[in-house]
């Protein structure tokens, strides 16, 4: 075993070891899960309840003012109010379903549903696999059913009402469709694997188990503009020899970027609203912008959108990520296997307990330990998600300082670029510093336009030395 390796054990055990005896006392988990649920519910509702105020503001910021006359102002205002309300709405219900499920022991139910249809189509015996995916299914079915409202009511009521949306009800119904076609071919599989990992490598299953997830991350870059992409939007790639592509093939020629395909997508065909991005493998990329984009601002302007993206490519922000998301998968795993013998864990949300002379080595059922077990890591969660955003927001500012960087007029692109899109988008304007750090992982407009003038300030300093 290599010193790494080893160190990585000692360190995993240590960090098991307190969870273990957690995991084998006698504590009502259903109480405790119940209880985090409310207080996740009652944390996110607080940090709302501060942003509401903003919306009420009577003017926009004074960097702002001219690109905002008072009707788009009102308008975006109106916009976040009911985005706002809107979430509030649904928090509620969702804590209300939660509260219930979690209440009526809806995991023991569908566990038992899952065994059930198995036993009607005359297998019995230990099939956990199959059993957890049909159980992942149930559980699938009803969250779809109780959200479908909510994503109704949101794209043809709020989204429509704001000018936004763009989506015909033949599309929504298609789009729910497709997914389930996707979630199937992708998910039983993945799933499948997941399962039989834990269950061939015990205890030591989290180093096989992270490198399967990585090597599945890697598998979706390569399949989603393949397989996935155009079963729900049109790729075109843009026009050879247009002003746009040229400007963009340049970009990436002077930045080195190994651009292989340049594409548009029909984003209007369900939204008004823009971005742009890249993805694939590091020596093969490719760059997808919005046809909403292109509509909505010059080809300059647009230069300098990909400008800052390729920014973060020039920084591996991607490649920061990816290593961050790692260990916080390494520590949630690291976490899990305790509650995988417990004894009282399950029983505790009305799953049959194993029977008394069952060796200690026997695990509980994988799926629904897992799922359950993420609820206990809910104010863990919060505070990783005001983490994530702070280092997701040092990597715009990045960004946006490697676009300002490239000289020219590039700056004063990208402002314009950037205030464009939040006047065609009705964004908000004036955020909560709470509310921004745990919701937003970009800075907002302000904070980005100043963090420009400030290095743009020290470029004229130091010309002027």
């Amino acid at each position: 075993m290599s010193p790494i390796l080893g160190n990585l054990h000692a360190m995993q055990f240590n960090f098991q070891l307190p969870l273990a005896r957690i995991a084998q006392s006698a504590y009502d988990w259903k109480a405790i899960a119940l209880g985090l649920t409310a207080a996740s519910s009652v944390f996110e509702t607080l940090i709302l309840i501060k942003q509401l105020p903003n919306y009420s503001k009577p003017a926009p910021p004074p960097s702002l003012k001219d690109h905002f006359p008072p009707d788009t102002y009102a308008k975006s205002q109106s916009y976040g109010r009911a985005k706002a309300l809107f979430t509030l709405a649904k928090g509620a219900w969702g804590v209300l379903e939660g509260g219930l499920s979690l209440y009526f022991d809806l995991f023991a139910w569908s566990w038992g549903a899952a065994a059930g249809v198995l036993t009607y189509f005359g297998y019995g015996g230990d099939r956990e696999i199959a059993q957890s995916i049909i159980f992942a299914g149930i559980l699938t079915l009803i969250s779809t059913v109780t959200a479908l409202p909510w994503d109704y009511y949101y794209a043809f009521v709020l989204e429509e009402a704001h000018g936004f949306n763009k989506m015909t009800r033949l599309t929504f119904v298609t789009d729910l469709l497709k997914s389930f076609l996707v979630g199937a071919a992708f998910g039983v599989p993945f799933l499948a694997a997941f399962l039989g990992i834990i269950r061939h490598f015990g205890q030591s299953f989290v180093y096989y188990l992270m490198g399967f997830l990585l090597a599945f991350q890697l598998i979706l870059v390569v399949l989603y503009p393949l397989v996935i992409q155009p079963l729900f939007n049109k790729l075109t790639p843009l026009e050879v020899g247009s002003s746009l592509r040229t400007r963009i093939e340049g970009l990436a020629s002077r930045l080195r970027f190994p651009l292989k395909h340049l594409y548009q997508i029909d984003g209007s065909k369900r939204s008004s609203h823009s971005n742009a991005y890249f993805y694939g493998l590091p020596w093969s990329k490719h760059i997808v912008i919005f046809d909403t984009l292109i509509a909505q601002s010059s080809d300059e302007e647009v230069e300098a959108v990909l400008a800052h993206e390729l920014g973060h490519w020039s920084m591996s922000h991607p490649t920061k990520l990816l290593l961050i998301n790692q260990v916080h998968v390494f520590l949630l795993l690291s976490s899990f296997p305790p509650f995988l013998t417990s004894r009282t864990f399950l029983p505790s949300f009305g799953f049959p307990a194993l029977p008394a002379d069952a060796p200690f080595t026997r695990t509980a059922p994988i799926l629904p330990t897992f799922l359950l077990f993420q609820l206990l890591l809910q104010p863990i969660e919060h505070v990783m998600q005001f983490a994530m955003n702070a280092v997701t927001r040092a990597f715009e500012y990045q960004a946006d300082a490697f676009a300002v960087g490239l000289g020219g007029d590039f700056r004063q692109r990208l402002a314009d670029a950037l205030t464009k899109l939040h006047v065609k988008n009705l964004s908000t304007l004036h955020v909560d510093w709470l509310y921004s750090a745990y919701h937003y992982s970009h800075p907002t407009l302000p904070e980005r336009l100043k963090a420009m003038d400030k290095l743009e300030a020290k470029k004229d300093e130091k010309k002027e030395l």
